[in-house]
């Protein structure tokens, strides 16, 4: 499997594409026009306009999800509120869950089988790929094989695809440009092989930008369920949460709701409660009020939750019973709620 680096693209056929560093976008009115596209094989398609017709992996990517049930966004507004522990532990959560397994074959003599849900993990962070970390998948790679990459397995039933499965060391720094960003993640939508999924989970990168505009343009003709807003209490990061609850507006993104992390600190010995990031504006729960969002739930800190994505394994199994994990198992619970049309929606905390 090639590597991804500075300067280079990764071709499904296994060649690195030369991409000018300063590619303005074939949708750009700079296509084919502007300086460093001299000498770019593709100046004169993009000069043409043609480049910014409508893109045919639109079609082959809607063609790929028809396997895949339901498409769920993980995003924040601040970075370092925890998103990809939480995208992590929320497909540990669901690939575990006993309540979503469904029968779905009936073997010889009428006995039903029944199967876990097959859940696929894609992050789509290429500057800060930590989901391989995380999940304890640091230095795999990715294979090919006819019917496209293979995803990364943690168990049988949870598949992983990173951009940090393509590189040579977990030091190297992407320094990619939004074209060839957009790029991967085109590449990671319509050229991984997921096969049969219950729920594809996307960690994308703190804000609105160039990573998040693909990742909806991309899947928007193949019905995404909707964007999980990760957040902490305080008021610096609810600030970029509503840019974030504004964008999910502007680009007709359902909200599946807002999950507060690290709300609140239980010491073990004293059992007293502390407020390590005071929310001094009322928190997610009086931001989602103002706004008419739900309100998933509170996660509180846990030093285990920390120790648990260093050693890339799952927190759930760590801490059983810890507050953080019955607060994520109410959250996931209300995420299949969400996602199921037989089964009440989520409630926003000003209809309760």
């Amino acid at each position: 499997m090639p590597v991804a680096g500075s300067g280079e693209r990764v071709d499904t056929s296994g060649r690195m594409e030369e991409v000018p560093h300063d590619c303005p976008g074939a949708d750009s009115t700079q296509a084919g026009r502007g300086a460093s596209c001299q000498g770019c094989p593709n100046q004169r398609l993009c000069a043409s306009g043609a480049g910014a017709a409508p893109d045919p992996a639109i079609e082959e990517i809607k063609e790929k999800m028809k396997t895949v049930k339901h498409k769920i966004l993980i995003l924040s507004g601040k970075g370092g509120v925890g998103k990809s522990t939480f995208s992590a532990h929320l497909a540990h959560g669901l690939a575990e869950d006993e309540n979503t397994q469904a029968w779905r074959g009936v073997f010889p003599g009428g006995a039903h089988c029944c199967l876990v849900p097959q859940v696929a993990l894609l992050d789509i962070d290429i500057c800060g790929p930590s989901i391989p970390k995380i999940m304890g998948l640091e230095g795999e790679q990715v294979h090919q094989s006819g019917s496209g990459w293979s995803p990364v397995y943690v168990d049988d039933n949870l598949g992983v695809m990173s951009v940090g499965f393509l590189l040579s060391s977990p030091d190297d720094a992407v320094i990619w440009r939004g074209p060839k960003k957009n790029g991967m993640i085109k590449q990671f939508l319509r050229d991984v092989d997921w096969g049969d999924v219950d729920y594809l989970l996307v960690d994308t990168p703190p804000g609105t930008s160039d990573e998040h505009l693909s990742v909806v343009q991309y899947l928007a003709a193949t019905h995404i369920d909707g964007a999980v807003i990760v957040t902490t209490p305080q008021e610096v990061s609810l600030q970029d949460v509503r840019k974030e609850i504004n964008f999910c507006h502007k680009v007709k993104l359902p909200v599946v709701g807002v999950v507060e992390n690290m709300s609140g600190f239980v010491c073990p010995r004293c059992k007293k409660e502390s407020q390590i990031f005071p929310p001094t504006t009322g928190g997610a729960e009086a931001m989602c009020q103002d706004l008419k969002v739900p309100l998933l739930g509170k996660v509180p800190l846990d030093p285990h939750i920390g120790k648990s994505c260093d050693k890339g394994q799952s927190f759930f199994i760590e801490a059983p019973d810890s507050p953080a994990t019955l607060a994520y198992r109410s959250i996931i619970q209300k995420i299949q709620e969400f996602c199921s049309p037989h089964q009440s929606k989520v409630e926003s905390p000003s209809s309760s």
